[in-house]
């Protein structure tokens, strides 16, 4: 294989590393929030609000049921007017970005659930107001299940990454796709997929041990 090949793979790699970095770091601090705020408004939680429960659960059901490619092509024109283009790795980052936020949401929304209801109650029963309940109590005590969570996410944006390729978003799934099928080139196309598998079991490892490093138990 020659040196331009290595130096594209490489290339690629990186723009999937960053493409996965960015939409995961951004969908992080949208998604715990939300997922917190959907578990929290739920009826006889300490900020019950049901109203804004059902319709924040309604917005993020509606952005989990939506195919991730059929997402990229129906935003574009909302991709073009953010970053000024409707390819390449900064495009691509909005609807993976966009995709992933409704995801984690969810994620952490079920990390909270496995918190028994006794440990909130006695938070409540000592005084403790919403926001020292939730920053002492639902946040410590989901700590594990919310790094689960996001490395469930970090995997997936690795999958979505590839998809973005389709269409011009860079990174190793456009140059499979240009590199390995367009021309035929089934060595391309096997280090790809190689580099893809590297890197979940990479993001899943990292996530496996801060899991570890968090459980308190």
């Amino acid at each position: 294989m020659s040196n331009a090949m290595l130096e594209l793979i490489l290339e690629a790699t990186l723009d999937t590393l960053y493409m996965v970095a960015l939409s995961g770091v951004i969908s992080a601090l949208v998604g715990i929030p939300l997922g917190v705020l959907l578990y929290v408004t739920r009826p006889r939680q300490v900020m019950a609000h049901p109203l804004l429960n059902r319709s924040l659960g309604i917005i993020t059901n509606i952005g989990r049921s939506i195919p991730f490619i059929i997402l990229m092509v129906a935003i574009i024109p909302f991709t073009r007017m953010l970053v000024g283009t409707s390819i390449g790795t900064n495009a691509a980052a909005v609807p993976l970005t966009i995709a992933a936020i409704p995801f984690v949401a969810r994620l952490v929304e079920g990390a909270l659930n496995e918190i028994p209801p006794g440990l909130v109650e006695a938070a409540q029963s000592m005084g403790a107001t919403p926001w020292q309940v939730i920053t002492k109590v639902l946040l410590p005590e989901a700590r594990g299940g919310i790094f689960t969570a996001l490395t469930v996410t970090a995997v997936t944006l690795v999958s979505y990454s590839a998809m973005a390729g389709a269409v011009g978003g860079g990174g190793l799934g456009d140059l499979g796709i240009r590199y390995g099928y367009n021309r035929f080139n089934p060595t391309v196309m096997l280090i790809t997929v190689v580099v893809l598998i590297v890197m979940v079991q990479g993001f899943q490892s990292l996530g496996d041990y801060l899991v570890r490093k968090s459980d308190h138990k």
